[in-house]
C-alpha cells in the first residue's frame, strides 16, 4: 500500500510549469558543463529529518502527521518506515540517501541487541536499494543523542563511553560497507566542551585523533574503500566543538596525520554559525583538495541556531555551484540535511520542500556554468591580480627573491605605483545580471 498515493514520480516540466509536484529547473538528463545535472548534483535525501523528524522544538512537542509510523521503537515499525522512505526516494527521483545508525534502527537493551536490530533493518534497506536503484551516499553513527554521550564520544572523560563509541562506529562502518555506501561521515555532535575549567583539551584531541586512526584501520580491514568525511560545526550542542570550521578541521587532520584519509562535508547553516559564508568554507576546503561533500540547507540569519531550512535562494545556490564546478564533488553529494518547518506537518510537504530546493540547485548550476563559461567574473579577477603576472610577481611566487632583493627594487621605485579598483559593486551587478538572464 502506498504511503503517498496522491504522488506520481516527479518529472521535469520546465520553467513555465505551475505544477507544485514537478521540477521546473531540475532536468536530470540535461547536460551542463559536460555532465548531466544528475551527475553534477548527486542529490541525497536524509533519513533523520525526512523520516524521523517530528516537528518538536524546545518549546513544544511533535506536530508531524506520519500515517505510516505507529509511534513505537519496534524493529517492525523501522522496517516499514524503510519501505516508505524508498517509495519517497523513488518518486522524488533522488539517486542517494543517507542515515545515522539510530535513524534507521532502534537501540536495544544492550549492544548485541542494538546490533541485531540494525542488521534486521539493513536487510530491508538492501532489498529496497536493489529494487529501486537508489544508493547509499553515506552512513554515520549517532553518538550524541543517548545520555551516555553527555561528555562526548571519542573525546569523553569516560573510557567505557569511548569503548562503546568505537564498537558503535565499527558496526556502522560494517553496515555502510555492506550497503555500498560511498562515504562515511563523522559529525562531532558532542565532541567539544562546555567549560574549560573541567576539560583537558589536549588529551581529548589526542583521543579523537586515535579514534579516527582506529576507524581508518578497521575500514581497511573490512575492505571499505569509501571516503571518510568530517562535518564542521562551531557549536550546538556544546559551547565549542573541536570541528568548529573548515580551518579548524584541516588543522586537526594535519596535526594527527589524517589528511590522506579524510575530506570535509561542508554545511551552509554550520558555516554561518561559525561566522562564515558558505562560499568561504567551500573555497577554503576546495583550494586545499579537501572538499568532499555538502549539506544543502540554509539558516535563518535572524535566529542564532541551526534551523536546517531547505535552501531556495538562487543567490546562495549559484554561489555554491560556482565553487563546486571549480573543485568537483564526487564521491560526495548535495545532501538535503534540511527539515520542513514545524507548521508544515503533512506528508506532501516533504515533496514540496525537496522539489523546491532541487530546482534551486539546478538553476544555480545553470547560472554558475554560464558565468564560468563566459568569464563574467573571472576576467575582472584576472585584471585585479594582473601585476603578479609580470616578471617580479612570477619570481616572488617561485621563491626566487628575498627581502633584500625586494627592498632594492622598492628603493629604486620610491613608492608603490597606483592601485587598481576592486570593482566589488560592478561584480555584484554582473552576478545579478546572470540571475536576470537565467
Amino acid at each position: 500500500m502506498s504511503a503517498f498515493p496522491e504522488v506520481s514520480k516527479i518529472k521535469y516540466e520546465g520553467p513555465q510549469s505551475d505544477n507544485p509536484l514537478a521540477f521546473r529547473w531540475y532536468n536530470p538528463d540535461e547536460v551542463v558543463a559536460g555532465k548531466t545535472m544528475k551527475e553534477h548534483l548527486r542529490f541525497t535525501v536524509v533519513y533523520w529529518h525526512t523520516f524521523r523528524g517530528t516537528g518538536a522544538d524546545p518549546f513544544g512537542g511533535a506536530t508531524m502527521c506520519r500515517p505510516w509510523d505507529d509511534g513505537t521503537e519496534s524493529v517492525e515499525n523501522a522496517c516499514n518506515r524503510a519501505r516508505v522512505a524508498f517509495e519517497f526516494f523513488e518518486k522524488l527521483d533522488a539517486p542517494f540517501y543517507a542515515f545515522h545508525d539510530r535513524d534507521v534502527a532502534p537501540e536495544g537493551a544492550n549492544l548485541a541487541e542494538t546490533n541485531a536490530n540494525f542488521d534486521a533493518v539493513a536487510k530491508v534497506l538492501k532489498e529496497q536499494q536493489d529494487a529501486t536503484g537508489v544508493k547509499l551516499l553515506w552512513g554515520t553513527a549517532n553518538m550524541f543523542s543517548n545520555p551516555r554521550f553527555m561528555h562526548g564520544a571519542a573525546t569523553t572523560c569516560n573510557v567505557d563511553v569511548f569503548t562503546y563509541a568505537a564498537a558503535q562506529v565499527k558496526k556502522a562502518l560494517e553496515v555502510t560497507n555492506e550497503l555500498g555506501g560511498e562515504n562515511y561521515v563523522f559529525w562531532g555532535g558532542r565532541e567539544g566542551y562546555q567549560c574549560l575549567y573541567n576539560t583537558d583539551m589536549k588529551r581529548e584531541l589526542d583521543h579523537l585523533g586515535r579514534f579516527f586512526h582506529m576507524a581508518v584501520d578497521y575500514a581497511k580491514e573490512i575492505g571499505f574503500t569509501g571516503q571518510f568525511l568530517i562535518e564542521p560545526k562551531p557549536k550546538e550542542p556544546t559551547k565549542h566543538q573541536y570541528d568548529s570550521d573548515a580551518a579548524a578541521c584541516l588543522n586537526f587532520l594535519r596535526a594527527y596525520d589524517l589528511t590522506d584519509h579524510f575530506k570535509l562535508n561542508i554545511e551552509t547553516n554550520h558555516a554561518t554559525l561559525a561566522g562564515h559564508e558558505m562560499m568561504h568554507e567551500l573555497e577554503y576546503a576546495g583550494m586545499q583538495g579537501m572538499l568532499g561533500s555538502i549539506d544543502a540547507n540554509t539558516g535563518d540569519l535572524l535566529l542564532g541556531w541551526d534551523t536546517d531550512q531547505f535552501a531556495t535562494n538562487y543567490y546562495l545556490t549559484t554561489q555554491i555551484m560556482l565553487v563546486l564546478l571549480k573543485y568537483g564533488l564526487s564521491p560526495g553529494g548535495v545532501n538535503f540535511d534540511a527539515k520542513v518547518r514545524r507548521e508544515s506537518f503533512e506528508p506532501i510537504d516533504l515533496f514540496y520542500a525537496h522539489i523546491g530546493s532541487m530546482d534551486a540547485f539546478a538553476r544555480g548550476l545553470k547560472i554558475a556554468a554560464k558565468m564560468i563559461d563566459e568569464g563574467g567574473l573571472s576576467k575582472l579577477v584576472d585584471q585585479r591580480y594582473s601585476s603578479w603576472d609580470g616578471d617580479l610577481g612570477k619570481k616572488i611566487e617561485a621563491g626566487q627573491v628575498s627581502f633584500t632583493d625586494l627592498e632594492k627594487i622598492m628603493l629604486e621605485k620610491g613608492d608603490v605605483e597606483a592601485n587598481t579598483s576592486g570593482r566589488q559593486e560592478l561584480m555584484e551587478n554582473i552576478f545579478n545580471r546572470y540571475l536576470d538572464l537565467a
